[in-house]
């Protein structure tokens, strides 16, 4: 059986990876192709676009315009073509759910896997998955309830991030590669892993660290570069202020004494290593208008939307001041103990080990059920 499958996302790329190699280890015969990043190309997967290429936030400019038209023609002649049997979209739904559309007319079976946001904002977008997706699988437990209530069918089988956070380094191993000191306190800072995004924060989470510096010296510094993310000035600015590593944000997250993220997947992570941390964002002001008036949950960062609760400080737009976010990761760090009773039940809501595995048995009685 051949797979189309598409992702424009850095965690949609790692949840797709994992799946196609679990598929793949319990049945050979699987091939798939289409759109993904890194960790896809890192599979036997036949890529034909690159999904860095395609992730963008805000309005597109005529050129992202073309380029995801182009695209989407060849999407288009390959389905019509009938060179798959399948199509497997993972998150990514401002592109995706036009791919499901489109499927659904030309008659293919649709598998969504992560579902678009339709909790938060985008309620119109109910209607197309309930008509072009066939099988809805989601990764948030409250999900679940959500989408059942709409008619759609949907599973829960867990997070898959279970079982890929894993710190690979010992705490001392950790402290002595980096040069850092065991004794004194460390927060990590994570701007973003989208150039727009980090040129937003990365500025502002510099001076965050020279705040907290300013009061109290003995904290050390250190900062996570996605991957992907060109090299800049930017960033050789910030490596003489505090040390830049790239990848390895597991052990970094796992040893730090508390982090400030720039709101998304990392704050699930954070979670999961039970790491205090502070949540912030900030967009263009037109933007951020349109977004206050559309999203529809009281809070942005995933512990908090799985808890109903702010177990992480969300300190967003003009309120995310180097201040007034200094000031509350000192406050975090000292409430270490407290947020961690909070922090486990995090894990516990998100099922035990194993989901990839349970998302690709999923994946494979569908398929099986399209030769009956």
């Amino acid at each position: 059986m051949r797979i189309l499958i598409i992702t424009g996302e850095i965690s949609g790329d790692l949840y797709g990876a994992l799946l196609v190699k679990r598929i793949r280890e319990i049945n050979p015969s699987f091939h798939f192709v289409g759109i993904g990043g890194p960790k896809i190309r890192g599979t036997e997967a036949e890529i034909l676009f690159s999904a860095e290429s395609l992730s963008l936030i805000g309005i597109p400019k005529p050129s992202d315009i073309r380029k995801y038209y182009f695209i989407y023609r060849k999407i288009e002649e390959l389905l019509r073509k009938r060179k798959v049997d399948l199509v497997l979209l993972i998150d990514f739904p401002g592109f995706n759910l036009k791919i499901a559309k489109l499927a659904k007319t030309l008659n293919y079976p649709v598998i969504y896997y992560v579902a678009p946001q339709v909790w938060a904002w985008h309620r119109n977008r109910i209607n197309i998955i309930k008509k072009c997706v066939d099988l809805l699988l989601v990764i948030l437990p409250f999900e679940e309830k959500f989408f059942k209530d709409y008619g759609i069918n949907v599973k829960y089988h867990g997070h898959p991030l279970l079982d890929v956070i894993k710190p690979y380094l010992s705490r001392e191993m950790f402290f002595e590669i980096y040069r850092l000191d065991q004794n004194k306190p460390l927060v990590s800072f994570f701007p973003g892993s989208r150039e727009g995004e980090v040129e937003r924060h990365l500025p502002l989470f510099l001076k965050v660290f020279e705040d907290l510096k300013r009061r109290n010296p003995s904290f050390q510094g250190i900062m996570v570069k996605a991957p992907g993310l060109k090299d800049s000035a930017l960033w050789e600015r910030a490596n003489k202020i505090l040390f830049v590593i790239e990848n390895n944000q597991y052990d970094v997250l796992k040893y730090s004494d508390v982090a400030l993220l720039a709101s998304g997947t990392i704050t699930l992570e954070a979670a999961l290593l039970r790491t205090p941390a502070v949540v912030t964002y900030t967009l263009p002001r037109w933007l951020y208008f349109l977004a206050r008036h559309l999203v529809k949950v009281p809070y942005i960062s995933l512990p908090n939307l799985i808890l109903g609760k702010e177990i992480y400080p969300e300190i967003l737009q003009d309120k995310s001041t180097p201040q007034e976010l200094s000031l509350a990761l000192e406050r975090m760090a000292r409430s270490r103990d407290k947020i961690l009773v909070d922090l486990n039940e995090v894990t516990r809501h998100l099922g035990g080990p194993g989901a990839t595995w349970r998302i690709a048995e999923e994946v494979l009685r569908f398929a099986q059920n399209l030769k009956k």
